[in-house]
């Protein structure tokens, strides 16, 4: 169950991804042709004022599909339609004339051609390989040359949409951290949480000094040696600072006070301990929020020097791909909600960074080639697009495959 809970966090997050592109998108003017949660094909869809609305059939994230995301050229109209000319050769006429309309930028008259030659391959009886691909193609290039194609926007619309699906995972990162700093990771109270029922001492198993004194969860330690500790902060001074001496617990349980037998800290990791968690308070609404900006500024500083180190092996052994995402979310689900909340703060912000990082397909490959083609004055076409991509897939793929080592090999370490 906790494998369900940590798959559908980690869709959800794409698919808030997703909805920043699709929302800004028809904000600016861009009018998106799909929005699916899941991926296709679909389960099912439904059209609304020329959006196409579905649940697709592979269950993670989500899809949506910006309108002419490249400039079109004469050679994708012999790319996407070379089966269906092949067996209806009368559509070489009207689809001359898109090859020419494109070559001149003429789109007006590249859609009129489009539609000319679509209503050709309506009446006629293509096999289902070329009526796929001719379908394909009066998608593609219909959508290049449309008004509200991606490529003929202007440049601050454009870098608008793609930042939109990365800001989607900061704004969802910060409301995440907010909710965890409000509810718990404050200040320590003095009410027990949990009771370690055992310590590892010189790699033995012993009773904890908890555990041994009687200690239960929800409990409060109201004094040690006679002395109030009536916070979390005074608590672990008096058992910290103990030296390993015996310490006299007094807890209020339910509407008692119960002296506890006297019982020494064990020395672990440098401090003394007795095996108790305490629950933690939240922060004001305001301190909270003021945390999670901080916990952002951290998180994406680590997360520029954990990649600026992907040169040595200490940083690879870092990278996690989704199988070790999972696997940590369900981890994080079992051991209480706060930890699983936490954990997609963390995945959700690290998925918007990785998303800026300037390399093709990613969104911030994306900003960084509208902001060349605004100084060039000039769109790349998809061929371009297609070599430009060709090494940032290749990284991503080797950040996969790293990634993937780790979590099934377990590392180098």
């Amino acid at each position: 169950m906790n494998f369900v809970v940590a798959i559908l966090g980690l869709a959800a997050l794409i698919l808030i991804h997703e909805a920043g592109h699709f929302f800004v998108a028809r904000a600016v003017g861009m009018s998106p042709r799909k929005f699916y949660l899941g991926f296709p094909p679909a389960l099912v869809k439904t059209t609304r004022k020329g959006i196409e609305y579905g649940i697709g059939t592979i269950p993670l994230g989500g899809y949506v599909k910006i309108p002419g995301m490249h400039r079109p050229a004469a050679a994708d109209v012999d790319d996407l339609f070379g089966p269906a000319v092949r067996e209806l050769p009368g559509l070489a006429r009207p689809l001359g004339e898109v090859k020419h309309a494109v070559a001149v930028e003429d789109y007006a008259a590249a859609t009129a051609a489009l539609a000319e030659a679509q209503a050709m391959v309506a009446r006629a009886d293509l096999g289902p390989a070329a009526a796929k691909a001719a379908d394909r193609g009066f998608s593609d290039i219909g959508d290049a040359c449309a008004a509200d194609a991606y490529w003929r926007a202007a440049t601050w619309r454009r870098v608008a949409v793609i930042v939109a699906g990365p800001g989607a995972n900061f704004i969802v990162a910060g409301l995440l951290f907010w909710v965890v700093f409000m509810v718990s990771l404050g200040p320590a109270t003095n009410r027990i949480q949990a009771v370690d029922p055992t310590i590892t001492v010189a790699a033995k198993q012993v009773q904890s000094p908890a555990a041994a004194a009687g200690i239960r969860p929800g409990d409060r330690i109201v004094s040690v040696n006679g002395r109030p500790t009536p916070d979390g902060d005074t608590l672990r001074v008096a058992i910290t600072g103990s030296q390993g001496q015996p310490l006299a617990l007094v807890v209020r349980r339910a509407d008692s006070r119960v002296a506890l037998p006297a019982v020494r800290p064990i020395l672990l990791s440098g401090a003394y301990r007795l095996g108790i968690g305490l629950e933690d308070t939240g922060y004001p609404a305001g301190e909270a929020a003021w945390r999670a900006v901080k916990a952002i500024g951290f998180v994406s500083r680590d997360t520029g020097r954990s990649l600026g180190n992907l040169i040595h092996q200490k940083g690879r052994d870092q990278v996690s791909s989704p199988v070790g995402i999972v696997r940590a979310s369900a981890q994080a689900a079992s051991a209480g909600w706060e930890q699983y909340v936490t954990l997609l703060a963390f995945i959700s912000l690290s998925l918007g960074l990785l998303n800026l990082l300037p390399l093709l397909p990613l969104d911030g490959g994306h900003i960084a080639v509208s902001l060349i083609e605004r100084v060039r004055g000039r769109a790349f076409a998809k061929e371009a697009y297609a070599k430009i991509s060709f090494v940032g897939i290749a990284l991503v793929l080797l950040l996969f495959f790293i990634g993937l080592s780790n979590d099934v090999g377990g590392g180098a370490g």
